[in-house]
């Protein structure tokens, strides 16, 4: 009888995580290759799918830690990059439009950088200018403004005009000489001459006319005076360029271009309306100064932080100094915020997608 075989010890079995094992039995085996092969398929066809969608997914990893795709999309626009919109600039009315190939400026209107005598191999965005080195300026010509003529109304239209006879010309007065003295040598080729002493309006007429004395030798010539109608002013004259006085800085480089002053600069609706609000304040504070017999020191400065709204008022006056006295001061914030209520002009759409609802602005005012 032989011994009974003893089964071998167990051994204790290695679990590894990432080798799957299958079964001696033919039919599981081919159960379990099916189900692995089914979620290969699978696994292999998502991401194929989610590579197609999403291009950006260069491997499985990076989509491993990528959050699901959100039902919808916003597109939002870029963030506005207000640094462009930080050298405003006081453009030269009377200088020709022309957009520059490329600058940071913007103003009330396009121009391209020129002055009246060109500078040798410089280039700048604004023209050469003797100035002040201790002032902040962006203004390169010099004026007044003029406050524009209230509308008129328009004349009613005139009849046509009858034919009235020529009143007849007013007789003018004439003299004849007075008399004669001869003056006549002995020999025959000598000269011999008349001397008559002249009478008022005296012009050798043969005999005495009686007229008027004042009547104008050319007819229809009544008056040296200019005829003014009324109905149609003539035009005021302009004694410079209508922009606000000046104080320039100092610029020793200039350009090269040739014509009036002007910066480099684009047109946009911002420029234009800072243009005209620096100019209204311009009016105003002018108006107090010239009101009161009062005047501040010379040199002397305000300089008034504030906040604008998108309707053009004025929220804030948030920071003032200077070395001005009170008086002066409150000019220069009155100026600014003239009531409450007051509006410079409601912003346009483009201005509200750059600036926001509300932008700060800083002016100093120079007394000179």
């Amino acid at each position: 009888m032989s011994s009974p075989i003893s089964a071998p010890p167990e051994r204790p079995r290695r679990r590894l995580a990432s080798v799957p094992r299958f079964s001696k039995d033919p039919e599981v085996r081919s159960v379990q290759v099916g189900v692995v092969a089914t979620l290969l398929f699978h696994f292999l066809l998502f991401f194929l799918m989610a590579m197609l969608l999403r291009p950006d997914l260069t491997s499985l990893g990076h989509f491993a830690h990528k959050k699901p795709p959100e039902t919808f999309d916003i597109n939002l626009a870029p963030e506005p990059d207000k640094s462009k919109l930080n050298n405003f600039v006081e453009t030269n009315p009377d200088a020709p439009e022309n957009v520059p190939d490329k600058t940071n400026n913007f103003g009330a209107q396009n121009q391209q950088a020129a002055q009246e005598k060109p500078a040798k191999d410089q280039h700048n965005d604004r023209p050469a200018i003797q100035g002040e080195k201790d002032v902040q300026s962006t203004q390169i010509v010099d004026g007044h403004l003029s406050k524009p003529n209230p509308p008129q109304q328009a004349a009613p239209p005139t009849p046509p005009p009858q034919p009235v006879e020529p009143a007849a010309a007013a007789k003018r007065e004439q003299s004849p000489l007075a008399g004669f003295d001869k003056a006549q040598g002995e020999d025959q080729q000598a000269f011999g001459s008349n001397v008559a002493k002249l009478m008022p309006n005296s012009d050798a007429a043969p005999e005495k006319v009686e007229g008027e004395k004042d009547v104008p030798l050319v007819e229809g010539a009544n008056s040296t005076h200019v005829q003014i109608d009324r109905k149609k002013p003539m035009p005021r004259p302009v004694l410079g360029p209508n922009v606000r006085p000046a104080i320039f800085k100092e610029q020793p480089i200039g350009t090269i271009n040739i014509g009036l002053n002007a910066y480099d600069a684009r047109w946009s609706n911002y420029g234009q309306y800072l243009q005209r609000l620096i100019e209204a304040i311009q009016e105003r504070w002018d108006q107090l100064i010239s009101e009161s017999k009062h005047y501040p020191n010379q040199g002397s400065t305000v300089t008034v932080t504030f906040v604008l709204t998108s309707e053009g008022k004025v929220s804030m006056i948030r920071k003032v100094d200077g070395t001005a006295d009170n008086l002066a001061t409150n000019w220069c914030v009155s100026a600014i915020s003239p009531s409450e209520g007051f509006s410079y002009g409601a912003w346009k759409e483009d201005m509200i997608a750059v600036l926001g609802n509300e932008q700060e602005l800083t002016f100093t005012f120079l007394y000179r």
